[in-house]
Order: structure tokens, then C-alpha cells, then sequence
């Protein structure tokens, strides 16, 4: 049995990255939308630029719909084509002055911040160890 464990331990650990990076990014996207419906960021931020940030989440939100299975590369290219859309608004956002008080998790710059960090829900949540 733990031979058994052994032989599947790279395959459990690949599976537990890539479902990782798939809630990064829904995460992500869902973040997007929540902050781009704030008063405060409705206030700064023009109406196209809302408009762009909103399609681009809803069109990764329709992707990650679609891709259930899609590999950790492409949950990372795919929050990396994201960022390049939504990081430019925020920073207008945040030079603005719109940075929330008390700095509301998800409102930065780059929600769910620098590939590899670990997002609100994975450090709050029960790990991979936990549930087996």
C-alpha cells in the first residue's frame, strides 16, 4: 500500500496544483467583479474601463466554465491574460486615490497577488492533507 502511495504521490501533487491555480483564477475573477460594482471604484474609474475590466472577467469566467479540466499552464496563462488587462485600471484606480481603507483583501492592484502566493482561500481553507 504505501508503494501503491508512492507511485501516485507526483500525479496527487500535479492534481492539487493545477486545482489550486483554478481557483486562483476564479477567485481572481470573481474579485474583479466584485470590485469593479463598488461605489468607490464606479466613482474613479470611466465607464470603459469598467466595461473592459467586467468583459474581461466574465469572459474568463465563461472560459473557466468551458475548461473545468484545462491544465495548471493554462489556469496560469489564463489569470497572467487577466492581470495584463486589469492591473493598467487599477493602478489608475489606485493613483486616484481610490485604495479602499483598511486595505479590503481582493481591492489591490493584483488580487490574489504574485503567481505562487497563497490566496485567502487556501490559507483559510482545509489543505489537501486535511481532507484524505
Amino acid at each position: 500500500m504505501v508503494s501503491e502511495a508512492e507511485k501516485y504521490k507526483d500525479e496527487d501533487e500535479k492534481e492539487a496544483q493545477r486545482i489550486a491555480a483554478k481557483n486562483q483564477l476564479e477567485s481572481y475573477a470573481y474579485n474583479i467583479k466584485n470590485t469593479v460594482s463598488e461605489k468607490a471604484f464606479e466613482e474613479k474609474v470611466d465607464a470603459a474601463d469598467r466595461e473592459t475590466i467586467t468583459k474581461a472577467a466574465d469572459e474568463t469566467i465563461s472560459w473557466l466554465d468551458e475548461n473545468q479540466t484545462a491544465s495548471k499552464d493554462e489556469f496560469d496563462d489564463q489569470q497572467k491574460a487577466l492581470e495584463q488587462v486589469v492591473n493598467p485600471i487599477m493602478t489608475k484606480f489606485y493613483q486616484a486615490g481610490g485604495a479602499p481603507a483598511g486595505g479590503a483583501p481582493g481591492a489591490g492592484a493584483a488580487p490574489g497577488g504574485f503567481p505562487g502566493a497563497p490566496s485567502n482561500d487556501e490559507t483559510s481553507g482545509p489543505t489537501v492533507e486535511e481532507v484524505d
